[in-house]
């Protein structure tokens, strides 16, 4: 990132800091990406490896080496030196030695022995976690077409919870996604993941095995981004509408410069103007409003998932409590009762099953007087 010295010139295209370690001035992700690749040699953005003698060759001449004395670094630091057990004998990785003096080892001993204190075994989210992180490391597609372009633009972008949501909310995004280049905001857009788009409306107390099958996203399907003063509206659909047009006639109203309107399927990456770390917004189902926020745009390297299938990637994703079923406290709540003689709050939340059991006999009827609205817990997303 380049350092703001003085005057920022709006036209160019060289990310620096507006405000220092905050966010950037606004650039041209499509025109970055040229430049890098203008002043890039190829082989510095190539997938493919130089061969060893090569590498020593260039690398010694870059630093002003004899060939000598590289082979004698190469001798002096290799990995080979640093072991620490026979030869024949493959370490056990998840070992630490009892007493540790290294912050890293200290830390990762207080974890192994809280777990063994607690009979903490590894559960499925870090299990997840781990195949997320595997998903990212050189990953490479059985089809040539499969194959990211050399070049292209890899950008992590993090999606966080809805305003709604106090705990959180401008702490930790809710997932992290790994986006290219190439890829429009309407793809950004069906990454996305929010419970927002999975409630479903209505009181079916009366009916409950009728409860509908589609989900609000199936409904109202309009949606837009905002960046840089321009609505990327999602237009794919006939049902679709044009929800920022709310802001643009206020502004109109109010005599404030307008904004400008594009449709989101129709924009990629590449053709935005942004700010990297600045705040922008995700707007859905109405009133549901998630912060967006580009930490890093960068080019792709040998090292990275090149595989094209497996974008938009989610790379980290945030682990939230689920609600428990009242009743049983076992089961994640399905649904939520209102008014309700057997429950023992109001409202309150019951798995399918303790809900069943609960409020009908055994033909199905209905029990007392209440109102049952079908749930969905944020920790579906886990």
């Amino acid at each position: 990132m380049a350092t703001l010295n003085g005057p920022v010139d709006s036209n160019t295209n060289i990310p620096e800091y507006e405000y220092p370690d905050v966010n950037t001035n606004i650039f041209h992700i499509g025109s970055f990406r040229d430049e890098w690749l203008k002043r890039l040699h190829p082989s510095h953005y190539s997938y493919q490896k130089e061969d060893e003698d090569t590498f020593d060759a260039n690398f010694a001449k870059e630093m002003g080496m004899s060939a000598e004395t590289l082979t004698d670094l190469k001798a002096i630091c290799s990995v080979e030196s640093l072991r620490c057990h026979p030869e024949d004998q493959q370490p056990d990785t998840e070992m630490v030695p009892p007493d540790p003096t290294l912050r890293t080892l200290v830390q990762r001993k207080k974890r192994q022995d809280f777990r063994a204190a607690s009979k903490v075994s590894r559960n499925r989210h870090d299990l997840y976690a781990d195949e997320l992180e595997r998903l990212t490391g050189g990953i490479k597609p059985e089809a040539g077409p499969d194959m990211v372009p050399e070049g292209e633009v890899i950008l992590t972008i993090n999606v966080y919870y809805p305003a709604i949501v106090e705990k959180f909310t401008c702490v930790r995004p809710h997932m992290t996604l790994l986006m290219m280049g190439s890829h429009t905001l309407a793809e950004l857009r069906d990454a996305i993941c929010c419970v927002s788009d999975l409630q479903v409306c209505g009181e079916f107390s009366s009916t409950p095995d009728m409860a509908p099958e589609f989900i609000s996203k199936d409904h109202f399907k309009s949606a837009y981004f905002f960046f840089e003063g321009v609505f990327y509206n999602d237009m794919r659909y006939p049902e679709c509408r044009d929800i920022s047009m709310t802001v643009i006639e206020w502004q109109k109203a109010y005599n404030v410069p307008l904004y400008t309107q594009g449709k989101m399927e129709d924009t990629r990456f590449v053709d935005l103007k942004v700010k990297v770390g600045f705040p922008y917004l995700y707007c859905h189902q109405g009133d549901c409003e998630h912060l967006v926020i580009i930490t890093d745009v960068r080019l792709t390297h040998a090292n990275d998932c090149l595989d094209k299938k497996l974008y938009p990637m989610l790379v980290q994703k945030h682990r939230v409590p689920t609600q428990k079923c009242a009743v049983c406290h076992v089961y994640i709540g399905r649904w939520l009762t209102t008014n309700d003689q057997f429950a023992p709050s109001n409202p309150c939340l019951f798995c399918d099953q303790c809900f069943r059991m609960l409020h009908y006999d055994t033909k199905g009827n209905k029990l007392g007087q209440f109102m049952a609205f079908p749930y969905v817990d944020r920790g579906a997303f886990n």
